[in-house]
């Protein structure tokens, strides 16, 4: 050390031109608190996935006043929304049969996918043309009943997180029955109840086969189909949903009746 007290000392003082390097505080590292932030998120993740489980629960035994889907539609448009709820047991076994013929043949065995169809609809979207669609009856009366209208990757997976809840928590019988109600059979109308009076003047429990058949072949795009002047492609159509049924039989949906 320079005995000089007048000349400033340089010798070992740190380089400004280099990092300094701060050293952790140990506590800043502990493996118990890195190991608490895991379970935040775990406890987390199930809080968020019982929040979204009490509406599917609630609606096993209590119906609907209205759909996020009926909601969208009176709000966009600024119409009314006609719908009449309907019992399972007041809708008739054909227009049942109809729909699941029509829409979702695997209805009575599926958990809710069909993965088969979902394959099959993806080879052939790849080659281009019409896309297709595989949707279940279960994931369409997840989707109407609690999503926006729409796509994109994050509402596919709430979808295909509720039709999971849907499936585990309601028989096929209430997921039959509440799709029914709540499907859209022509522009501001939901539920067979009020599309079989509005178009055939009768109630639900009176459908015949061929009207069955008539109201299932709008639901691809119960918009722009309309069953009281039906085209040629709504007949052909309903042609096609009839022969399905005749395939499939009367006793098809026994174990959904239960």
């Amino acid at each position: 050390m320079n005995g000089d007290p007048s000349e400033p000392y340089i010798g070992n003082l740190p380089d400004e031109s280099q990092p300094v390097v701060q050293t952790v505080p140990k506590e800043r590292l502990d493996p118990k608190k890195q190991r608490v932030w895991p379970w935040v998120l775990f406890a987390t993740t199930v809080a968020l996935g019982l929040a979204s489980w009490s509406p599917v629960i609630g609606f096993l035994w209590r119906n609907p006043p209205a759909t996020a889907f009926m909601l969208e539609t009176a709000l966009g448009s600024g119409h009314k929304v006609r719908q009449v709820w309907v019992p399972y047991d007041r809708i008739a076994p054909t227009m049942r049969l109809a729909v699941v013929a029509s829409e979702d043949q695997t209805f009575p065995t599926n958990h809710g996918f069909d993965i088969k169809a979902i394959r099959k609809a993806i080879k052939h979207n790849e080659r281009g043309g019409i896309v297709h669609g595989a949707s279940t009856i279960t994931q369409q009366t997840a989707k109407n009943l609690f999503l926006w209208p729409g796509g994109g990757y994050f509402r596919k997976a709430i979808g295909a997180w509720l039709t999971v809840l849907v499936d585990l928590s309601w028989p096929k019988r209430r997921v039959l029955e509440m799709y029914l109600n709540i499907a859209q059979f022509g522009p501001h109308l939901f539920g067979v109840e009020a599309a079989a009076e509005k178009y055939f003047h009768k109630h639900a429990s009176q459908l015949t086969a061929p009207e069955a058949a008539l109201l299932a072949a709008t639901l691809p795009d119960p918009d722009h189909f309309d069953p009281a002047h039906p085209s040629d492609y709504l007949l052909q159509r309903q042609q096609w949903i009839l022969d399905q049924v005749q395939q499939l039989g009367s006793n098809y949906l026994a174990s959904v009746n239960q």
